[in-house]
């Protein structure tokens, strides 16, 4: 034992250790420009306009270069054709444009052109998927910060890029956020890039897949994208008519809209929670809600009805949500006479009326009585009543509810014939 504690242990002076790959390349220095260069040999060799060749290339120098790591640098090459300083002018280092790049584009420019070279981005990130999540989260958002320094035409052909980047899946709208940036939304530049990526999306997709792709990228408030003296819903919706977009025009004012009826919904919720006000300070509550909401009338009467039928509570015993609900509506019908002055609005409401009862199947057959508490609160008239019943009734239901309403409906008739035989 004492020989074993006291023998000399061996010695590694001399011997080196090899430090793992991964190591090596961690404590490597970031030489952005000696990348480009090796890059740029690899795409050198390709004929231009040869876009299979340029693929083949980048998946070559994938092998040997650091892509993940430069992946920033990457894709100033591909969408700027060079490298970029801080602040988003150009490195003047001597080195030409990248034989590569969206810029390389034809003019005047053509989407179809365009999509050759996202057909190579699209199948390199395939390819090397770790060049998805950089291009998203830090590539994209830092461009669209320096497009104010570009040219109109690199500008469009950025934003053609990014439209079809994320037509294709390649990225998720979230970096749109970036363009609300004060110095992008001065003098409608970051509009009018939004509306370049728009109009390229809707070459192959739809609206309602534009509507779904900017609601998972968390895009919400448009309105943002205006200048700050120009923030109006319908500044941002005559902007996209004069664009030849009026899609985007009307799915922001649906959208819009139904933003406005959720907010009319939850303020009649607060003003109920109020027991103590009166029904006249409720309307002129809501009237500044409309005024400020610029919401047409039909659509907030229809707000106003479902902000009052969601008050009521339906907890209880089945053979007294009649009475409840028919007190209920009793109660607070003057509320709603004040905006009920045009036909429209009046079949909008009965058309409210029609659906909730439709939506809570135990109000159906209640559906006349409502009607007629709506009437005699000179809420709706019997013109309109008739009018809903002819042709203006909506499909949910439609021909239980014009059944339960047929005795009334040729009440309503048989009392305006007298009256104008009176008359006669």
């Amino acid at each position: 034992m004492s020989q074993q504690s006291t023998a000399s242990k061996p010695s590694l002076s001399g011997v080196k250790i090899k430090a793992r790959k991964r190591t090596v390349q961690a404590q490597a220095k970031y030489e952005p420009a000696a990348f480009r260069d090796q890059l740029y040999k690899h795409l050198e060799t390709v004929q231009e306009g040869d876009f299979d060749g340029y693929y083949n290339k980048l998946v070559q120098a994938g092998s040997t270069l650091e892509f993940l790591k430069y992946a920033d640098t990457f894709y100033e090459i591909f969408f700027c054709g060079g490298l970029l300083q801080p602040g988003g002018t150009y490195l003047q280092d001597g080195a030409p444009p990248s034989p590569f790049s969206i810029l390389k584009a034809r003019d005047p420019l053509e989407v179809d052109d365009m999509k050759k070279y996202i057909d190579v981005l699209n199948k390199l990130v395939r390819r090397y998927k770790y060049l998805q999540k950089p291009l998203e989260e830090s590539s994209l958002p830092g461009l669209f910060q320096y497009c104010n320094r570009w040219p109109a035409e690199q500008r469009e052909k950025f934003a053609t890029a990014v439209g079809l980047i994320m037509a294709q899946g390649l990225s998720t709208a979230a970096p749109l956020q970036n363009l609300a940036k004060d110095h992008l939304v001065k003098d409608f530049l970051g509009l009018n890039v939004l509306t370049t990526i728009f109009r390229t999306f809707l070459v192959d997709q739809s609206m309602d897949h534009l509507g779904s792709t900017l609601r998972k990228g968390g895009v919400k408030d448009f309105i943002m994208f205006l200048p700050a003296n120009k923030r109006d819903p319908k500044v941002f919706e005559e902007h996209f008519k004069k664009a030849g977009l009026p899609q985007i025009a009307e799915w922001f004012m649906r959208r819009q809209t139904a933003a406005a009826k959720e907010s009319v919904v939850k303020t009649l919720k607060q003003l109920f929670e109020d027991e103590n006000r009166t029904n006249d300070e409720i309307i002129d509550a809501l009237r500044t809600v409309q005024e400020e909401q610029s919401i047409p009338t039909p659509d907030f009467v229809t707000s106003v009805w479902q902000g009052l039928t969601a008050n009521i509570d339906l907890n209880i015993r089945a053979d007294q949500v009649e009475a409840v609900v028919l007190r209920e509506v009793d109660k607070y019908a003057p509320i709603l006479e004040p905006f009920c002055e045009s036909a429209k609005t009046q079949v909008a409401l009965i058309n409210a009326v029609q659906v909730h009862c439709y939506e809570e199947a135990r109000l159906m057959k209640t559906f006349p009585q409502l009607l007629k508490i709506l009437y005699n609160k000179d809420c709706i008239s019997d013109q309109a009543i008739i009018y809903w019943y002819q042709k203006g009734a909506k499909p949910q239901g439609k021909q239980n509810f014009l059944k339960v309403t047929e005795p009334l409906v040729k009440f309503l008739q048989q009392q305006e014939d007298e009256s104008d035989e009176d008359e006669g």
